[in-house]
């Protein structure tokens, strides 16, 4: 029988902040998002103060002042390289690694005798590798792991560990009585309404559900869950990240836009940022979507929202198409007069690079192209990113993100470098 672990870091991305401040070991700590808006990460202090998720900022702002709560700017950059640490020390404990998130990973763990101890042993590893605090769950399937990582983070006797197999059947059953059915992983608010309806409220209404009626009523992927909850492994490791069907890049501006070029400047911006996401999977697009808007929360401004598809001839992956589609795009849905809020594009119809049907009546991409765009990478990749750019996405970034409480990228930037005295 398979062994899975969930392994995720704690509050991770204020644990990433915590990690390179020790002054703020014990200190409530929120991450903002993209230009500061909303709260979209906080520490287990902060979420003591009553601080709730996806709270805008300004709501809370006076409450953060008055108990000396440190407030950052999403730092992503950061979060990313201690991800990948994270990860790699993870992956030295299992026998087969999947990285789901940023901050979670399923380990397997067949065979190994003192699960307990293992586990502990894994998370001190990770602290002191990486001083990222985590938890462990462990289960016979990944749905029952990542409960137990639920148990072993909100249970404090648990302390930060646990595994199904500890308990027996009865205690495993009036512990599952007591984890809410939204708990169990996939069920989101709108099936956990639904399933209220059918009398479904805890993790152990939904393990003793009849799996067929389940199926009837949701999906085959649902009835899995049921049967993953009664400890039968329906889903494996991935070992590799299947390669994403849709690539969107977008950001809010850090104050309104009104003219053409800016907003150019930021759609080459975003349409390079997707096309080299599209060249790392080696896929092409066919369809390049882009859109811009106003703010709609700004009543008394004038609203607009545009949103065009341009098609490629040829699918590609290739930074200067994908861009004049972008551009082209643009110049059909942009309207003077208006207080742009936000431009992002969207590549669709996505498939493997080289074996979509070419136009016959066309001329081919030049294959020097791929080459170009090879080398662009390369650089970007050894010299920082930006290195090498578009002249249409500019020098200067009036649109950019706010981000006006960022902290150094202690670990990707030379310039950033922590410094000891």
């Amino acid at each position: 029988m398979p062994l899975f672990a969930l392994v995720d870091g704690n509050s991770f991305y204020a644990s990433c902040e915590r990690v390179f401040r020790p002054d703020l070991e014990g200190k409530p700590i929120v991450v903002l998002s993209n230009n500061d808006g909303c709260v979209v990460a906080r520490s287990a202090e902060a979420k003591m103060l009553g601080i709730k998720g996806f709270l805008p900022y300004f709501q809370i702002a006076d409450l953060c002042r008055r108990h000396g709560v440190a407030v950052f700017s999403s730092n992503y950059a950061l979060y990313g390289d201690m991800s990948a640490r994270m990860m790699q020390v993870i992956g030295r404990w299992g026998l087969e690694q999947e990285v789901y998130s940023i901050d979670e990973s399923f380990i397997t763990l067949d065979g190994i005798p003192t699960l307990r101890d293992y586990a502990t042993r894994l998370r001190a590893d990770v602290l002191q590798r990486v001083g990222i605090p985590t938890c462990v769950g462990i289960g016979s399937s990944k749905t029952l792991a990542k409960l137990a990582n639920h148990v072993g983070k909100v249970f404090p006797k648990a302390r930060g560990v646990f595994a199904w197999d500890w308990l027996a059947p009865e205690w495993q059953d009036k512990l599952m009585a007591r984890i809410a059915v939204g708990e169990v992983w996939g069920i989101g608010r709108r099936l956990t309404e639904q399933f209220a309806n059918m009398g479904i409220h805890t993790a152990l209404d939904l393990k003793h559900a009849d799996p067929k009626m389940i199926r009837r009523q949701f999906s085959v992927v649902i009835e899995r869950t049921v049967a993953e909850l009664n400890g039968i492994s329906c889903l494996s490791l991935e070992d590799v990240s299947p390669a994403k069907q849709q690539i969107i890049a977008s950001r809010s501006f850090g104050q309104l836009v009104t003219d053409f070029d800016t907003l150019a400047s930021s759609l080459t911006h975003h349409a390079c940022r997707a096309a080299e996401k599209l060249r790392r999977q080696h896929s092409e697009a066919r369809l390049v979507a882009v859109n811009i808007h106003t703010n709609r929360f700004r009543v008394q401004d004038p609203q607009y929202n545009g949103w065009l598809v341009v098609p490629l001839v040829h699918p590609s992956s290739d930074s200067v198409v994908i861009t004049s589609a972008a551009m082209a795009g643009l110049q059909q849905m942009y309207r003077e007069g208006y207080h742009y809020k936000k431009a992002g594009i969207v590549l669709m119809e996505i498939s493997e690079a080289g074996r979509e049907q070419r136009d016959l009546f066309t001329p081919l991409p030049d294959p020097r192209r791929t080459a170009l765009m090879s080398t662009m990478d390369r650089i970007n990749r050894e010299y920082g990113r930006g290195t090498l750019r578009l002249g249409s996405e500019g020098i200067r970034k009036d649109w950019a993100m706010r981000q006006e409480k960022r902290s150094p990228c202690w670990t990707t930037r030379w310039d950033e470098l922590i410094r000891v005295r």
